[in-house]
Order: structure tokens, then C-alpha cells, then sequence
């Protein structure tokens, strides 16, 4: 306290001779300054309450505070349903993922199905068409033993007959064909 009040005094000691200095004593310069501080406060501040402009300041404060929690428990309720839409969305897609498996597994079996009969009815058309090659190239031999038989039997005949052979055959047949009708009357 000593020190306080010898600070006061030493003001009174200051050189007015027209020079300035600084003061190095920091407890002294402290003192003066809070003290110049203080009295234009209580000066000019007797119309203003500093109580009010800190009530001011408070409920400035609060409106703010509450005005945040309202916004963060707007933002926590559109999480919470952008929450359950992801989930509604994620059963969706689960629920099409599924479905798609299930109908692409139904289309291949389908699809194979399908290959498997065409591939039969080929097989069998392929069998068919074998068959009647055979039957046809068959029977064109057929034809063509058949034309050689009778053009070699044509010749043996017409080179083996003579005109008396030749009578007595046709005189045979008429014999047999006679013969045969009258069986049948």
C-alpha cells in the first residue's frame, strides 16, 4: 500500500519544465490509467446502466442459444427422417436386388428350356430328314437295279428268242392267263 500511495505523491514531483518522459513504473503508470478509466466511466456513464446492456447482451445471447437448439433439433428430426428414408429406399433396392436375381434365374432356366426343346426338335428334324434321304436314296437304287434288271432281262430275251420261242411263250401265257380266268369265274 506504501507503494500506492507514494505513486501520488511522486505525481506532484513531476518535472513541468515543459519536457516529457515515460514512466517506467509499471505500477504507478497501472493506477493511473485505471483510474483515468474509471472516472470517464462515472462520468459519462451515469445515463447508461452497464446493467442493462449486459441484460441486453444476455438475452441477445440466450435468444441465440435457444434459436440454435430449435435449428439442431430441426436438423436431428430431418436426420432422423432422411435416416428412415435410406433405410425405406435400402429395403427397396434389397427388395429389386432379389426380385432381379430371381427373375434373371427364371429368364436363364426359361432361356435353357427353350435351347434344350429347339435343340430336341432339330434333333429330330435332323433324324427325319436322314431318314427320308435313306428311304429316297433307297429307293433310287431300287430303280435303278430295277431298270438294269429289266433292260438286262429285255436283252437276254431278245437276244435268246427267236421267232418260234417267241410264239410258244406268248401262247403259254395266254394258256396260264385263260387258265387263271377260269378259276376265278
Amino acid at each position: 500500500m506504501k507503494n500506492v500511495t507514494d505513486s501520488f505523491v511522486s505525481l506532484g514531483h513531476w518535472p513541468s519544465a515543459g519536457s516529457f518522459g515515460f514512466n517506467t513504473d509499471i505500477l504507478s503508470t497501472n493506477l493511473i490509467n485505471l483510474s483515468v478509466v474509471l472516472g470517464v466511466l462515472v462520468f459519462f456513464g451515469r445515463g447508461v446502466c452497464v446493467s442493462d446492456l449486459l441484460d441486453n447482451r444476455k438475452q441477445r445471447i440466450l435468444n441465440t442459444i435457444r434459436n440454435s437448439e430449435e435449428l439442431r433439433g430441426g436438423a436431428i428430426e430431418q436426420l432422423e427422417k432422411a435416416r428412415a428414408r435410406l433405410r425405406k429406399v435400402e429395403m427397396e433396392a434389397d427388395q429389386f436386388r432379389v426380385n432381379g436375381y430371381s427373375e434373371i434365374e427364371r429368364e436363364k432356366l426359361n432361356l435353357i428350356n427353350s435351347t434344350s426343346k429347339t435343340l430336341e426338335q432339330l434333333e429330330n428334324y435332323k433324324n427325319e430328314t436322314i431318314q427320308f434321304e435313306q428311304q429316297r436314296a433307297i429307293n433310287q437304287v431300287r430303280q435303278r437295279v430295277f431298270q438294269q434288271a429289266l433292260r438286262g432281262a429285255l436283252g437276254t430275251l431278245n437276244s435268246c428268242l427267236n421267232n418260234e420261242l417267241h410264239l410258244r411263250t406268248i401262247s403259254a401265257n395266254i394258256g396260264m392267263l385263260g387258265s387263271m380266268k377260269e378259276i376265278t369265274d
